[in-house]
């Protein structure tokens, strides 16, 4: 597997079109029709688990690290993804989700979550220490690379085959979990800037003596241009990227890796790939293409007139004012503009939401009416147009759900040529 990814750097770095999307979400649906999509098309799969989504902790998923890969492997099982297509990745990994805490407290956590991401079979990991910890100034260049180089000697310590293991440094992205309500123009890396970062990472890699794991780091995290906000989305400038594009070529068997990619469209995800951006990262778009296809399904389901509604947006809504803590800090404005934010921002933090018990059970009512119900083509086309016809024997809701999120993996898929992958 890692000789997949190392081959595809290698084609990447030589002017072939060829990437990876990184898939990052934790929404089971989501990951299920995921699974499914690139088993029945014969494509690699990567799927990543950020540090707060998944950790020793159980993150925001109720989720170890290893509960994470045996749900990844049994749906590889379930729907025909090859071993050697599929590939495992620990996003951000570092003190993030304890950056309350003091410098050494947060780091000895940071050290059992990369160890405890290892163990469980993780094999691409992206070392992030760069945040500041507790009340302490930001760490800068040298001090954040060699908290990674710590990360990293425990990496190494700790994979049961570390020559399986492939690296990604660097941080000039957004704090996981993305932006809050507005940015301004951002700045594209300079390459004086990933020259610093690749030098002090390289050291900081020798002084705990990890030279075999500096040959295993593939890409650098770097910011080509490219973000969303709940309300704008910056598109992909490849002109403005195009002196940082040329400065990795100086830095043998590396790359980059593009966060925040989401809603670029596939001319732009193509052009990030052609710019050596082999591996582009994707997450919100993924739950925001699923609760479009939820909230048509609704529109559906009240147009058919069953005995009663799942009231799906009602509830959703309800679940998030109950508990605002996933949104509050996002988003801001008049009381109508963060209501409407709150079910279409593209920060899209209704995907916190979508495991509560009484979401669930809106969306298992929902299931049931449309299964009982007879939606005549057209008004199934009102509200889901990326909808031609419904097959026979096939659901309206998975035909709906599936056909929207098979929009936007065609478009990761297809811009990153992934089947030459293979």
């Amino acid at each position: 597997m890692t000789s997949t990814i190392r081959r595809i750097v290698t084609e990447n770095r030589n002017g072939a079109r060829v990437g990876l999307p990184s898939f990052c979400t934790a929404n089971e649906e989501v990951l299920d029709r995921l699974f499914h999509y690139a088993g029945s098309n014969g494509l690699p799969l990567l799927v990543e688990a950020t540090c707060n989504q998944v950790n020793q902790d159980g993150g925001y998923t109720g989720m170890k690290p290893a509960d994470f890969v045996r749900m990844a492997r049994l749906l590889a099982q379930c729907h025909d993804v090859e071993e050697t297509h599929l590939f495992l990745g620990g996003d951000h990994l570092g003190p993030n989700p304890w950056r309350h805490l003091p410098p050494v407290a947060a780091m000895a956590n940071a050290r059992d979550l990369v160890r405890e991401y290892v163990e469980a079979g993780f094999t691409k990991i992206h070392l992030d220490a760069s945040m500041a910890c507790c009340d302490e100034p930001s760490p800068g260049f040298d001090l954040g690379a060699a908290r990674a180089a710590d990360l990293v000697r425990v990496a190494e310590d700790h994979a049961p085959d570390p020559a399986r293991l492939v690296y990604v440094i660097g941080t000039e992205v957004p704090a996981p979990g993305g932006e809050t309500n507005g940015f301004e123009a951002i700045e594209v890396t300079t390459p004086e800037s990933l020259e610093r970062t690749i030098t002090a990472h390289r050291r900081a890699f020798a002084a705990v003596a990890c030279g075999a794991a500096w040959s295993r780091v593939v890409a650098v995290v770097t910011q080509p241009g490219v973000d969303f906000s709940p309300s704008a989305i910056l598109p992909f400038d490849r002109a403005q990227a195009q002196q940082l594009s040329e400065a990795i070529l100086a830095h043998d068997g590396l790359t980059f890796e593009a966060h925040s990619t989401d809603y670029q469209t596939r001319e732009a995800l193509g052009g990030l790939v052609q710019s050596h951006f082999a591996f582009l990262k994707v997450g919100p778009e993924l739950t925001f293409a699923y609760r479009e296809a939820i909230l048509a399904l609704a529109q559906i389901e009240q147009r058919s007139r069953p005995a009663s509604t799942s009231r799906i947006e009602q509830v959703i809504v309800g679940e998030m004012d109950k508990d605002p803590r996933h949104w509050s800090t996002y988003y801001a404005g008049t009381d109508r503009e963060i209501e409407l934010l709150k079910l279409f921002g593209f920060s899209d933090r209704i995907r916190y939401y979508w495991s509560t018990d009484a979401v669930r059970a809106a969306l298992a009512k929902l299931r049931a009416n449309l299964g009982a119900a007879s939606a005549p083509e057209g008004l199934v086309r009102q509200y889901a147009g990326w909808t031609d016809c419904i097959p026979a024997g096939e659901q309206l809701y998975d035909v709906v759900v599936g056909g929207r999120l098979r929009l936007t993996l065609d478009k990761y898929f297809d811009a990153c040529n992934a089947r030459a992958a293979t």
